[in-house]
């Protein structure tokens, strides 16, 4: 299926320093990213927004043409470290700078959701190894793009209620496509999925056991000590990249997965799942696990209880909106959300509590969801001044 080339040829590496937060190297016409800040599991900031997304400015289904780098025909992009891919986004640098810094809050999230739809607009096979944790913005940067691999290792969710924001990074596109009303449980929950169950639940393409990944690189002896799934997406000769041959890699690996064969962890609560968690109003999702005397329906709602209230109201109405929406005007409708949301204490009350002083419990305002105003809410979804509003190119 693959074809060997010189064992000797060394790939060239644009920033060949360990210290850097982003690594990037070309080997024939593959591009690998390695995000390169384990000590803090991976967390994207927007050092590292800022300099993978001219490393992708290649063909995309925007420009149907080439861009900036021409001879781009594959992307893989992980994480450095066994433990993640990418925790998500630095939200804690965001918060710690809201009196010294306060744009940081605009450019980062005006930025990040740049580089989220450039990677959903991409036309070349775009590889994200979702190899460790997988969480908030770690899941932009893999779930848009053309392939996803999970391992027995991934840990994914999206825990943004719990820190007063509401799962964003195109969360509102792709969470109300997932099957029956997955999406929103996983949204409002903060619901952690792992190893298969994310390939189960339609978030990852493929599932690979991490022994077969191959994340290990000996640049020293060349490409021929690289290992198993990387090394054969990497060997392949650079006429035949393409959707085809990439896609019989990864189902070849999966296929030598033991784990394959392993039952999604919900199955068993899907019915409660898909009656309960429609999107009409939180107020009535509440009330339906009230209703339901089960144990997991009880656990459920604590968990609902302790999440910022304000967030839950607009997690919802979000997720009902981009339901109907394309990517592009959901990351528009997100990033006026971040900018309201950061106008206000929930998101730092949340932050500082589980990130900064953790372990206290945060004191949400308002304090319960009857508290949350529905002018407040037109307020969170109405258009930003034009001067202030993300306009991404189509």
């Amino acid at each position: 299926m693959a074809s060997a080339v010189d064992a000797t040829a060394k790939p060239v590496c644009d920033t060949p320093s360990d210290f850097e937060d982003v690594i990037f190297h070309k080997i024939d016409t593959k591009r690998v990213i390695t995000l390169n800040r384990p000590k803090s599991l991976n967390a994207l900031n927007l050092s590292m927004i800022r300099k993978i997304y001219p490393k992708l400015k290649i063909k995309t289904y925007l420009l149907q043409k080439y861009n900036e780098n021409p001879n781009v025909n594959m992307v893989i992009i992980k994480g450095e470290g066994e433990k993640a891919f990418c925790s998500g986004g630095d939200v804690r640098a965001i918060c710690e700078s809201r009196y010294t810094n306060p744009k940081l809050a605009e450019d980062f999230f005006r930025e990040e959701y740049k580089l989220n739809y450039l990677i959903g607009s991409l036309q070349v096979p775009y590889i994200a190894l979702i190899d460790g944790i997988t969480m908030g913005g770690g899941v932009g940067l893999s779930v848009h793009g053309m392939y996803r691999v999970a391992t027995e290792r991934t840990l994914f969710a999206m825990p943004e209620c719990q820190i007063g924001l509401f799962p964003d990074i195109g969360g509102t596109y792709f969470l109300p496509r997932l099957k029956g009303n997955l999406g929103p449980f996983l949204a409002l929950t903060g619901h952690r999925l792992s190893g298969r169950d994310v390939f189960e639940a339609g978030i990852a393409t493929h599932f690979v056991e991490s022994s077969l990944v191959g994340i290990s690189w000996l640049w020293d002896s060349g490409l021929s000590l690289i290992k198993d799934l990387e090394k054969e997406l990497l060997i392949l000769k650079a006429e035949n990249v393409n959707k085809s041959t990439v896609g019989a890699v990864l189902s070849e690996f999966s296929a030598k997965s033991c784990r394959m064969s392993e039952e999604f962890s919900l199955k068993q609560h899907m019915d409660k799942i898909n009656g309960i968690f429609h999107v009409d109003m939180i107020e009535d999702i509440i009330k339906r696990l009230e209703k339901d005397p089960s144990d997991w329906s009880k656990n459920i709602l604590q968990t609902l209880l302790k999440m910022s209230p304000i967030s839950l109201k607009i997690t919802v109405e979000a997720l009902k909106l981009g339901s109907k929406m394309s990517l592009k005007e959901c990351l528009e409708m997100e990033y006026r959300l971040t900018q309201r949301v950061c106008a206000d204490n929930d998101f730092y009350t949340g932050v500082t509590s589980v990130l900064i002083e953790r372990g206290t419990k945060p004191s949400w305002n308002p304090e319960t969801l009857s508290d949350v105003r529905s002018e407040t809410m037109r307020h969170y979804f109405s258009p930003l001044p034009d001067d202030r509003e993300l306009k991404l190119v189509t």
